[in-house]
Formats: structure tokens, sequence, C-alpha cells
């Protein structure tokens, strides 16, 4: 499974509103400058994001958007979900011969151990520093 630029760039979009949680809604318009990536872009990531109900939007002059709940309790596995699907290393896998199923399955249950088990709030703190010890990652 490779993830695109869709589930990498909205991984971003989600840091940067994990990072902000608390202190109001956030521009995509900010974002896209700190990162250096494409606002219209970035638009056509949140929507998805949004009709999943892991942010939401606010109107006005201030608005932007806001995460729906603690960025803890939302992990990188829901936002890779909605905007890459399945997580699955190998199309067709019920195909395969049983020894190359197991591998397989084994390979998916890893992968979607490391994307379940990291939330935003790791992430957040990851990306800011504040996490002392090096986040590791076992497959």
């Amino acid at each position: 499974m490779k993830i695109s630029t869709k589930g990498r760039y909205g991984l971003t979009i989600m840091i940067a509103l994990a990072k902000k949680h608390g202190e109001g809604p956030t521009s995509l318009k900010s974002i896209a400058r700190e990162n250096e990536l494409s606002e219209h872009y970035l638009e056509q990531l949140i929507a998805p994001l949004r009709n999943a109900g892991l942010v939401r939007s606010v109107r006005g002059a201030y608005g932007g958007y806001m995460l729906t709940r603690d960025p803890s309790e939302i992990t990188s596995g829901d936002v890779i979900r909605v905007l890459e699907g399945p997580i699955s290393p190998v199309e067709g896998i019920e195909d395969e011969e049983p020894a190359k199923q197991a591998l397989w399955r084994r390979v998916r249950d890893a992968v979607k151990e490391v994307l379940d088990t990291t939330t935003l709030q790791h992430l957040a703190e990851h990306d800011s520093g504040e996490d002392q010890e090096p986040y590791m990652f076992y497959i």
C-alpha cells in the first residue's frame, strides 16, 4: 500500500489543527502557507474530512476549521481511511495461496496497528519537539 499525497497532506492538515486545538478555527490558507502546499488542493481534501465528522468549519472573517474531537481521540488510521480507503497492502488476497495470504494479512495488521495506535496528539507533539523520546514505529 502506497500512501498518496491525499493521505500525506490530509495528515498535515490534521496535525496542524491538532497543534491549534482549543485555540479556535485555523484557516487552510495559513496551513498551506506554513507547509508550502497548495491551498486549492487542501480545500479538496478538507471536504471528505468534514463529511466524515473529523473536522468542522467555522464561517466568518476569523473562520476556518477545527477538530471535532480531542487530538488524542483521532488516529492517523481514521484520516488515512477517509482519504485513501481501506488499508490493504495487496489486492485480491483471497486468490493467493495460504502461505502468502498469511503474510499479507500480517503486513496489513502491522500497518493497521501503527496507524490505529498513533493519534494526532502523538504526531503533533512529535512534530513540535514536545515529545522528548523519539517516537518509534515497529512493523
